[in-house]
């Protein structure tokens, strides 16, 4: 898709606003790799923050990636076959509790998604009925969801206690050591799985650049240049862009909005090389949707809400029309229709190396004669 354009898949080390220069090193090959720019474009995203919550680094899953919903998704099989095996109930019942931290849209669609797996698929393991599943959704709040409207976000809370998901409110998680999640108000959890979606920091890499940051996020200005950098830009998640339409505030970290945001750079940084002023990035968000299981959705959409089957069917179709190439979107939609024929797929997709050993040679080793 990127023509004329030279790509390399690399982490990105240090950049050097100076002398502008990027430096990259792939992390199978020992030697790294400078780059210099004449303009550059910061849009390094967010990764997971724990904020130095005990035990979370060690112990807890994300989900934010492609391979971190790979990962939850492997380690929820695992939980139910071992739990078929189980003798013990309170092992048992450890191994099938599962505590989503984060009651935003990450943490939601993840619980939605977790309860929807594990009750799905109970009728694969004989031994495991419905009553033994917990999932947990922590929440700081006073009610989840709080991207949308209040009513909204009440909805989804009735609708996910309907489907057996427990919402804990104005609390938060403060431990988890592998075997017990603790929370906030004193209460502690017996689970093997928490999976953290209640925060985000802009990439390390950034916080020693020698310019304007809030947050860990860099400061740009309304046409999305870093002030006193020339030829340097800053877009996405980890850049503080204000809101032209909304003095005093900046653009929230939406997909929506770093989308445009990218249009809005690409043309400026064109008007920059031709000479030409640049335009600043104006954008008023359309909407929010969120699933929370079992085709249910809730959303707002230009100041009107829905909220069911409906806003589920908005809510991919809308994402549906995202996918980059036609080939893509058909293929997304064939799994989507196979997805409503049929149950779910529960068919692990390893992501780790298989063993391996290494023996003696063959020929080295001594024989030994069968007795007859």
């Amino acid at each position: 898709m990127l023509r004329r354009t030279r790509v390399g898949i690399a982490d990105v080390e240090a950049i050097d606003l100076d002398k502008k220069q990027v430096r990259i090193r792939h992390h199978d090959l020992p030697q790294a790799f400078e780059f210099k720019y004449d303009h550059l474009v910061l849009a390094l995203g967010a990764v997971t923050n724990f904020y130095h919550t005990p035990g979370l680094e060690e112990h807890a899953l994300c989900m934010k990636t492609l391979g971190d919903a790979i990962l939850v998704r492997n380690r929820i099989i695992d939980a139910l076959e071992l739990a078929d095996n189980q003798l013990n109930e309170a092992e048992r019942q450890k191994t099938l509790t599962v505590v989503v931290a984060g009651g935003g849209f990450a943490g939601i669609e993840t619980a939605g998604a977790v309860n929807d797996l594990l009750r799905g698929s109970l009728r694969f393991y004989r031994h495991l009925n419905k009553d033994m599943l917990r999932v947990i959704v922590v929440h700081s709040g006073e009610v989840i969801l709080p991207e949308l409207s209040e009513s909204l976000g009440r909805y989804a809370q009735k609708k996910l206690g309907q489907r057996c998901v427990e919402i804990r409110l104005k609390t938060k998680v403060t431990g988890f050591d592998g075997n017990e999640v603790v929370l906030s108000d004193g209460t502690r959890i017996a689970t093997r799985m928490l999976i953290w979606t209640a925060g985000t920091t802009p990439s390390a890499v950034l916080s020693g650049l020698p310019c304007a940051s809030q947050r860990g996020r860099i400061v740009a200005d309304e046409c999305l240049r870093v002030p006193g950098r020339s030829g340097v830009w800053a877009l996405g998640d980890c850049a503080l862009v204000p809101d032209g339409l909304n003095q005093g505030k900046f653009h929230p970290p939406t997909a929506q909005h770093a989308v445009r945001q990218a249009s809005t750079l690409a043309s400026n940084i064109v008007a920059d090389l031709r000479g030409q002023p640049p335009v600043p990035f104006k954008f008023k968000m359309l909407g929010m949707l969120a699933t929370i299981g079992r085709r249910r959705g809730v959303a707002q959409i230009l100041g009107f809400r829905f909220s069911g089957l409906f806003a589920w069917w908005l809510w991919r179709g809308i994402y549906l029309s995202k996918l980059p190439g036609l080939q893509k979107k058909v293929r997304v939609m064939l799994d989507w229709t196979l997805d409503l024929l049929f149950s779910k797929d529960i068919v692990q997709i390893p992501t780790l190396r298989s063993l391996t050993m290494s023996d003696a040679e063959a020929s080295s080793a001594p024989r030994i004669e069968p007795k007859t």
